[in-house]
């Protein structure tokens, strides 16, 4: 793993791989531990699910972002390891500040996660959903703080070479969220029935956990114990925190203003109608499930370039860029013919297209798939540009790439196309397509370029 990294194509393209199908794994994983929560609450009744989803959509933005804050620790560590061979002590220096910039900031999510109540009030979210929702997502917080610090751990473990680790542990959380709904939820085996609180509840346990697996992994396995990662977590080193936060705020930053467009387009959908709505969720699904690919290999992307960049092995980071981009936008071009070829069978997961009742909601998500076959391989190539940019240290610009991408052309377009226009629904999506393709655009060519703009070592 911490071998200088190789010149041949084939060489790093096995590297490629053998990161990023855990890293894969694991993202899949941790969708599925969120529907579990869907599939057990979804029974208690329309007014629980919408306090829930209403409330996960909140938890959810702020515990996202603040794993790219804490993410940060994987440039900073693969260079530490391109550099040196034995990178003990600044490798346990970058584990230890991103802890605290992640437990600093879980606080902060905390503190705007009581604010929950009035953010749905001034959002006009109805009364009888948000008097649900506020209890609910007053016990879910307390999961941001072992959820984002599991988060740097899985990071920080698939950095030093054991991706793997995230997975299996990611599939356990599956398997005790479940469980852990279907004693709270419903009070089975002499647990409490607490319905709705009974979800939250689990989703705490199941961070607690995952933070407490990766502790004993951490302390058990060979490799990764000789770092002492969790070795005198009390002492500040004030310039490493600084490191953490030039690099981690601004991917912070980017996913905010991603998921902003996305959510905005939600919104977006609802004023236009309820069926539209329904239809743009179904749709988003499948792009959602296809996006863990591409997001996957740009995380092994940012350790492989970032190990390089720590050599300051120019080839090295241009091969390891060439192959996840080849990566990423092969398998999106491969997702966006699935979805141009069997839309229906893809729908049939999760709707009957047949039944009278389903026509206005299948003929309009079958229109937005087709945009989202557009959309596939620019969401995979600005996916993969992003963290490609990351493992050479390069994050600020990237996030005003993000912001101006997303939000100037992506939004406007959705904004002008969906309420001005007759496309209505299908105009939203002609502006996801369109703040995609700006920002993956530039991302590109910020690295195509990116020794005319002093991005590589010296």
């Amino acid at each position: 793993m911490f071998e200088r990294p190789p010149h041949r194509w084939i060489d790093e393209l096995r590297a490629m791989l053998r990161l990023a199908a855990p890293l894969v794994g694991a993202n899949l994983l941790q969708m599925a531990v969120f529907a579990v929560d869907v599939v057990f609450v979804a029974r208690l009744g329309p007014e629980a699910l919408a306090a829930s989803s209403l409330s996960v959509s909140l938890f959810g933005l702020l515990v996202w972002s603040l794993t790219g804050l804490v993410g940060a620790a994987s440039p900073l560590i693969a260079a530490e390891l391109g550099r040196r061979r034995h990178a003990v002590r600044e490798v346990r220096r970058t584990v230890r500040m991103a802890a605290w910039a992640g437990l600093l900031a879980s606080l902060v999510a905390i503190g705007v996660c009581m604010l929950g109540g009035p953010l749905m009030r001034i959002t006009g979210q109805d009364p009888g959903v948000i008097a649900r929702a506020v209890p609910f997502l007053q016990v879910l917080m307390w999961a941001a703080i072992p959820a984002v610090l599991a988060a740097l751990l899985r990071t920080v473990v698939a950095t030093l070479g054991r991706p793997g680790i995230g997975t299996a542990i990611t599939g356990m959380a599956v398997a005790i969220n479940a469980l852990g709904n279907w004693l709270f939820v419903f009070g089975h085996m002499g647990a409490p029935e607490l319905g709705l609180l009974g979800s939250a509840i689990s989703s705490v346990l199941t961070s607690v956990a995952m933070l407490l697996a990766f502790v004993v992994v951490i302390r058990f396995d060979r490799r990764l114990h000789r770092y002492r990662l969790l070795g005198r977590w009390w002492k500040p080193e004030w310039t490493r925190f600084a490191d953490v936060l030039k690099i981690g705020l601004p991917i912070c930053g980017t996913i905010i203003a991603e998921a902003g467009m996305f959510n905005g387009a939600a919104f977006l959908m609802g004023r236009i109608g309820e069926v539209e709505l329904a239809a743009h969720t179904l749709a988003l699904q499948f792009a959602a499930i296809a996006f863990q690919v591409p997001f996957g290999v740009g995380q092994a992307a940012t350790i492989r370039v970032g190990l390089a960049y720590g050599a300051g092995d120019n080839p090295a980071i241009a091969l390891a860029g060439r192959v996840a981009t080849q990566l990423g936008i092969g398998f999106m071009a491969l997702s966006a013919a699935v979805m141009l070829l069997f839309p229906l069978q893809l729908l049939q997961l999760y709707i009957d297209p047949a039944a009278p009742q389903n026509a206005t909601v299948v003929a309009l998500a079958l229109q937005y798939m087709m945009v989202a076959a557009a959309f596939q391989l620019f969401d995979g190539a600005q996916a993969v540009g992003a963290s490609q940019l990351r493992g050479l240290q390069d994050t600020r610009v990237p996030m005003l790439i993000a912001i101006f991408g997303y939000w100037v052309p992506g939004v406007g377009t959705a904004l002008g196309l969906g309420l001005f226009t007759g496309f209505g629904g299908l105009g939203v999506w002609f502006g996801l397509l369109v703040g995609l393709i700006f920002v993956a655009g530039l991302m590109h060519w910020r690295w195509a370029n990116r020794a005319k703009l002093g991005l590589l070592p010296a």
